[in-house]
């Protein structure tokens, strides 16, 4: 995919045994609104959006070419406990220019495993945009959280300015039918929590038009097992939990008004979740960002899992997950509970991310090479891609030796020893390839044969081999050496100064090589049993060893072609003679087959009466 210009990562394991199994799931973008193609002369199609990366960074699947630039946010798999069905999910931003169609304002995405896209879900009341921050998707698969954003004018009365008007936004979230986006619940924090809660908006804070004061900023959102919701706040440093029957605040963890005593403190905090809930313990994992964009109430940020006894309210911290940089993460971010125990921290600034074991040892951090790009939230997963589309291959052949491409006309053709085939090979979003098996073949409809294979090492891979090898064909293979699919047959491209040979050239004469007399293996034979990733050219120079004796003067091959020669002379020579003979007998005895022919035409005289 020559079009694909992902973010590379630098990659840094301390205890690599440790770690949890699974993918990247991230989301790079350059701005958190972004610009439309072509209006910033740093814009590169293809480059923001879903990416999925292995645990060494390098790209399995990008998504970067479906949306035409628009961020993406919250990308991660989810699981449907009902069916079983692993799927991708995220937000796509409201498109640049509003066409008024139903995802003009952005959409909750939904992918199968296919990468085809199953669901789009767009906002369906009175809200102007899909809010960037959260996409949650609940374990039933029929619902999802999101959070939402209302601007209104009022008084500052709530700041002691009953005289002064400023336009505010509020925050909250929906509840949606997936199926229908229909939304089921819908709680907004305007009559609920006032704009004195905050501590981002001081009473001092001057009237603010267009967006309006950001005075609770909701950035997170989940639901127990008992139909109540956790809501992250970030600008009033606190999360609340909220009734699911009539939507009133049960209570408050953090910020002025906590209803907990509490052993620890955080503030500016995202990504708030359940771990477990039952009827007297809530046990919430949470990062604590410690910081915005202009101060910071803590040195550095961590994750952190707490515990709430909700019979006596006390809070006890259980677990700390530091910056391994020991910086501040001031804007988004995220922690995520893997199985058996690791933690994983998206960081957020320059997709910085690492792995955590349960005591809080650093095991891996990553970030992208580039500064540029931020992703809002870092997963980790494991997925099997199953991509619909092809594998993409691209072949070239070259000159081995310069003096082959700068050729007189007068030159003798060139053995293609002197030429070198290079394959090119990708498969995007193919999570089980291990080896490349790469084919030739004479022409559209022949026969392809195996010329060699490579082992997957990164999302492109590269093979070699001395020779001008056309209508050339790749196929994935797994680690067992099952097939897992083929690429398309395309013709290899001349470089390097080469041309095609043809009557009217002046370039050298160049002929493809036959494969099917260069090679012992046709595909067929390469694919049951599939070939080893151990095989290499020395099986290809045996059999070309092979075919070569097999065409010499005076070998079994000779012979046979002999013979067989012989008889078909023979049969030549006795249809001869017998069309001699027939000729013959038709003149001795005056029968045409026309004559044949009318006759059984004309029609029956009728019956007598």
């Amino acid at each position: 995919m020559p079009n694909v210009k992902a973010p590379k990562y630098n990659v840094t394991y301390y205890d690599r045994s440790r770690v949890s199994p699974g993918y990247w799931f991230v989301a790079p973008y350059l701005h958190f609104e972004a610009e439309a193609p072509n209006t910033n002369r740093k814009y590169v199609p293809c480059q923001v959006g879903p990416h999925i990366y292995d645990q060494d960074g390098k790209l399995v699947w990008t998504g970067s070419c479906l949306h035409d630039n628009r961020n993406v946010f919250d990308f991660k798999t989810t699981t449907n406990i009902a069916e079983g069905t692993t799927h991708l999910s995220y937000i796509l931003q409201q498109m640049f220019v509003n066409d008024g169609t139903p995802l003009a304002k952005g959409a909750g995405y939904i992918l199968n495993d296919k990468y085809m896209v199953e669901n789009a879900i767009p906002i369906t009341n009175d809200l102007e945009r899909w809010d960037l921050h959260e996409f949650n998707i609940l374990p039933s698969g029929k619902t999802a959280l999101a959070a939402s954003i209302r601007i209104q004018d009022q008084t500052l009365a709530e700041l002691g300015r009953p005289t002064e008007m400023s336009r505010v936004a509020s925050g909250g979230f929906l509840e949606i039918d997936i199926a229908t986006g229909a939304v089921l619940f819908d709680w907004d924090s305007r009559d609920k929590i006032p704009l004195h809660e905050s501590d981002h908006v001081m009473p001092w804070s001057p009237p603010e038009g267009g967006g309006g004061l950001d005075y609770i900023h909701v950035n997170a959102a989940d639901k127990n097992q008992y139909g109540d919701y956790l809501m992250s706040a970030r600008y009033t440093s606190t999360i609340y939990l909220i009734s699911g029957q009539d939507g009133h605040i049960i209570w408050r963890l953090g910020g002025k008004y906590t209803n907990f005593a509490m052993d620890f403190t955080f503030s500016k905090q995202h990504n708030a979740r359940f771990v477990s809930v039952n009827e007297t313990h809530t046990i919430l994992s949470f990062l604590n960002n410690a910081s915005d964009d202009f101060t910071n109430q803590e040195e550095v940020s961590s994750g952190m899992i707490v515990e709430l006894n909700t019979v006596t309210m006390t809070a006890t911290l259980l677990n700390r997950y530091t910056r391994p940089d020991g910086g501040l993460t001031r804007m988004r971010g995220n922690l995520q509970s893997l199985d058996g125990g690791n933690v994983f921290m998206g960081w957020s600034a320059q997709g910085y991310h690492s792995e955590h074991a349960p005591d809080g040892t650093v095991l891996m951090e990553a970030q992208f090479q580039s500064p540029r790009f931020n992703s809002y939230r870092s997963y980790k997963f494991p997925f099997i891609g199953k991509p619909q589309q092809p594998p993409a291959l691209v072949a070239s052949v070259f000159a081995s030796k310069p003096s082959l491409a700068h050729a007189s006309a007068t030159s003798a053709s060139s053995s293609n020893s002197e030429l070198t085939t290079v394959f090119h090979v990708s498969w995007n979003g193919a999570t089980e390839v291990a080896v490349w098996n790469f084919y030739s073949q004479a022409d559209e409809i022949s026969i392809p044969y195996l010329i060699g294979n490579v082992s997957k090492h990164d999302f492109e891979s590269v093979f070699v081999t001395p020779g001008y090898w056309d209508f050339v064909s790749a196929e994935a293979l797994d680690r067992n050496g099952n097939s897992l699919g083929w690429s398309m047959i395309v013709r290899t491209r001349i470089e390097g100064g080469l041309q095609y040979a043809s009557e009217d050239s002046e370039a050298p004469l160049l002929v493809p090589d036959d494969p099917a007399s260069l090679v012992a293996q046709p595909a067929e034979e390469a694919v049951e049993p599939a070939a080893p990733a151990t095989e290499t050219m020395e099986t290809i120079v045996g059999d070309e060893a092979m075919a070569k004796e097999a065409s010499e003067p005076g070998s079994t091959a000779d012979r046979f072609m002999t013979a067989t020669n012989e008889v078909v002379l023979g049969m030549v020579l006795f249809a001869c003679l017998g069309t001699i003979l027939i000729c013959w007998w038709s003149r001795r005895f005056s029968w045409r087959p026309h004559r044949y022919l009318r006759v059984a035409s004309s029609p029956l005289p009728s019956p007598l009466v």
